[in-house]
C-alpha cells in the first residue's frame, strides 16, 4: 500500500521546547510493509516515508502504535495520524481522497495488530526521485498514442488539454480531478457531454471547439458552472439550438459558438450580464432577439448569418380578442413584479412567465403577441464589432414585441415618419 501526497511530521514536544511546526508539507510517498526486527527475529507492519532529501525514508511502528487519526477532511485529501512513540503527528495534506482513504484503512488493520495476509502490504524499499517530484498541475495529450489506457490522470491537475485523440466522448476518468479549472477537448468527435460535467467545481474555461456536440443540456446550465464557468468554446460543432436555461451560466465573460447551424440565440441572453467577449459567426441567425439590448460587449462577431432585412409591415400576430384571463393575470404578475415560484403557481405557468417579453412601450406579453423586427446597429452593445457582411454593415436585425394592436399601430406610425424624413 502506498501513497504520495504532502507530509509534515510534528513532534508534539516542539512547544514544550518554544518551537513550532513549519506548517508546510514536503512532497513524500509513504508505504506500509514489513520490516524485520533484529533484535527479536520477528517482523513489524511500519509505515515507510520517504523524501527527496531522504529516499531511503523514515520509518515507523503501526502495530499498537496509532493513537488517533483525525479524518475530518479526508475528502479534500488531508488526514493526520497521530503515534504514540515517537509522539508525532504525521500530517497528509494534498492526497488523492479515494487512495488516502485506504491508505488510512491499511494503518487502521495494522494498529490492530490485523493478520498480515489480510493488509494491502508494500515493499519498504527506497523510491526513485521522480516518484517525490511535486503534483503535476498541467498536461497536455495532443495525440491518441500519447493518450493513457492503463493509468490514471494526475488528481492534483488543474489545467487539461487532449485534443486530437480521436475520443467520441468524455473519459470519466477526467470527471474525478476536483482540481480542474481548465479543460480542453477541442478537435476530437465527442457528439454529447455528460452532465457529471458540472460537478467539476472548479472549472473556469471548457473549451469542446471542433467536436461532433449536436446538443449543450439542460443540465449543465444548472449544475455548479453557474457560478464557475467564465469561458466555453462550443465553435464548429452541430449545435441547432441552445436551451433557454444557458442564460443561467452568469459567470460567462467569453462566448464562441462560431460555424455550428444556430438559427437563433437563447431568448433571455441579456441575462449574461458578465458577458464581454461574443462570437456567433457562420450560422443561420436571422435575427436576433429583443434582449440582446441588454448586453454590453467589448467584442461582438456575427458575420456570415443570413440576417433578413427588417420590414416594419412584416409581422407575425399571436393574439386573441378578448385577452384570456391566464394572459392578463400573468401579464399582472410580470408587471407588478409579484414574486412566484413553483410554491405558488404550477411549474409550465412559470415556465410561461420566465419567458415574458417586452414590447415597445415598456409593459410585457406573454404567450400572445405581435412580432415584428427593426434594424439595430450593433456598436449600441459593442466597443467593437467584427462587420456583420461584407458590405461593411454593422446593423442586424432584432425582434421587436408588441402587446397590442394599438402598440403595433404606433410602432408603424412613428416608423412610416421617419421613413418621410
Amino acid at each position: 500500500m502506498k501513497l504520495q501526497c504532502d507530509v509534515e511530521v510534528v513532534n508534539r514536544q516542539l512547544p514544550t521546547y518554544g518551537m513550532k511546526a513549519r506548517g508546510k508539507g514536503t512532497r513524500a510517498v509513504l508505504s506500509i510493509g514489513k520490516q524485520m526486527d533484529k533484535t527479536s527475529q520477528r517482523s513489524n507492519v511500519c509505515m515507510l516515508i520517504c523524501t527527496a532529501k531522504d529516499r531511503a525514508g523514515s520509518k515507523y511502528k503501526l502495530k499498537g502504535n496509532i493513537e488517533k487519526f483525525f479524518t475530518w477532511f479526508v475528502e479534500e485529501g488531508k488526514a493526520t495520524v497521530r503515534l504514540k512513540e515517537p509522539a508525532v503527528d504525521i500530517c497528509l495534506s494534498k492526497a488523492d481522497p479515494n487512495s488516502l482513504k485506504s491508505f488510512l484503512s491499511a494503518a487502521r488493520l495494522a494498529d490492530r495488530g490485523s493478520e498480515t495476509s489480510s493488509l494491502p502490504l508494500s515493499t519498504l524499499t527506497p523510491v526513485r526521485a521522480r516518484d517525490v517530484e511535486q503534483p503535476k498541475k498541467k498536461l497536455s495529450i495532443l495525440s491518441k498514442k500519447d493518450y493513457p489506457l492503463t493509468s490514471n490522470f494526475p488528481y492534483s491537475l488543474e489545467q487539461l488539454q487532449v485534443s486530437w485523440c480521436k475520443l467520441t466522448r468524455v473519459d470519466m476518468r477526467m470527471l474525478s480531478l476536483k482540481a480542474l479549472c481548465v479543460l480542453d477537448l477541442s478537435s476530437n468527435h465527442i457528439k454529447k457531454l455528460p452532465a457529471t460535467i458540472g460537478d467539476l467545481g472548479c472549472l473556469s474555461q471548457l473549451n469542446l471547439r471542433n467536436n461532433h456536440l449536436e446538443s449543450f443540456s439542460e443540465a449543465l446550465c444548472l449544475s455548479t458552472l453557474q457560478k464557475t464557468l467564465q469561458s466555453l468554446d462550443l465553435s464548429h460543432n452541430r449545435l441547432r439550438s441552445l436551451p433557454k436555461e444557458f442564460c443561467q451560466l452568469r459567470e460567462l465573460v467569453t462566448f464562441k459558438v462560431d460555424d455550428n447551424q444556430l438559427v437563433c440565440l437563447p431568448f433571455n441572453i441579456g441575462r449574461l450580464s458578465k458577458l464581454r467577449f461574443l462570437s456567433a459567426a457562420h450560422n443561420q441567425l436571422s435575427a436576433l432577439p429583443t434582449d440582446f439590448r441588454k448586453l454590453s460587449l467589448e467584442n461582438l462577431d456575427l458575420f456570415g448569418n443570413p440576417f433578413i432585412q427588417p420590414n416594419p409591415l412584416d409581422h407575425t400576430i399571436k393574439l386573441t380578442f378578448p385577452l384570456p384571463l391566464q394572459e392578463i393575470a400573468s401579464r399582472a404578475v410580470v408587471n407588478q413584479r409579484i414574486v412566484f415560484g413553483p410554491q405558488h403557481i404550477p411549474a409550465h405557468l412559470c415556465r410561461d412567465l420566465e419567458v415574458a417579453k417586452t414590447c415597445h412601450c415598456g409593459q410585457v406579453c406573454i404567450s400572445l403577441y405581435i412580432q415584428s423586427s427593426v434594424s439595430m446597429n450593433l456598436h449600441q452593445v459593442s466597443h467593437t464589432v467584427v462587420l456583420v457582411d461584407d458590405m461593411g454593415g454593422t446593423d442586424a436585425p432584432v425582434h421587436q414585441y408588441f402587446c397590442s394592436l394599438t402598440c403595433y399601430s404606433h410602432f408603424l406610425d412613428s416608423s412610416l415618419q421617419r421613413g418621410v424624413r
